[in-house]
């Protein structure tokens, strides 16, 4: 489980296709902390560590993954958004996070407004998704704040540490990002609507 502080930033440094699967090589400060079999987020998404040296370390995604992120999208030279898993003892500063995006969104908006960020999100409502005022999201793997909630776009505020800590200083309007929307709605969601074909 996560809390969508984010703790570091990482930069791809290699990109290997190995069948279905994309196995990823990040650089990053952590990686000398980080042990084989670790789960990290990456821009919002639990891999687990497979290889890992000082300066770097390897992780893979699966068909699935790749389908469900934009982690297809990756390329050398990306910077990625890093956080492990929350400790048992540690301070819950975010929210639930679980690692596990849910679909892709598209940045549609992006203002500079006296030190702080506005970015519009667009996302597909067919998945069934919901974000609610006020409620909870992760974009990314940030935990933020939703507010102007529609069925099929939000808008959040980036303060200056989040945007100059994190790789939302690359995102522009046309990117995808990836999201995971609040799991208690989701959790909601599910009892009051029940299983629908």
């Amino acid at each position: 489980m996560f809390t969508g502080i984010i703790e570091a930033t990482g930069r791809v440094v290699h990109c290997q296709l190995e069948g279905s699967n994309t196995s990823f090589t990040i650089q990053a400060d952590l990686a000398s902390e980080l042990k084989i079999d670790q789960s990290v987020s990456h821009n919002g998404v639990c891999l687990t560590v497979v290889a890992c040296q000082p300066d770097h370390y390897t992780v893979t995604a699966v068909e699935e993954t790749l389908r469900k992120t934009n982690l297809n999208e990756w390329k050398i030279g990306d910077i990625i958004n890093l956080e492990r898993c929350m400790p048992a003892n540690g301070r819950f500063d975010g929210h639930i996070v679980q690692g596990h995006v849910d679909q892709i969104g598209t940045c549609i908006y992006k203002e500079e407004r006296d030190g702080s960020w506005l970015f519009d999100f667009s996302y597909d409502p067919t998945f069934g998704n919901v974000t609610v005022e006020k409620g909870s999201i992760s974009i990314n793997g940030v935990s933020l704040t939703v507010f102007n909630s529609a069925p099929d776009s939000f808008r959040v505020t980036i303060i200056p540490y989040t945007y100059d800590f994190t790789n939302f200083s690359t995102v522009e309007v046309g990117d995808q990002v990836n999201l995971e929307f609040d799991v208690l709605g989701k959790y909601i969601k599910r009892i009051l609507t029940g299983y629908q074909p």
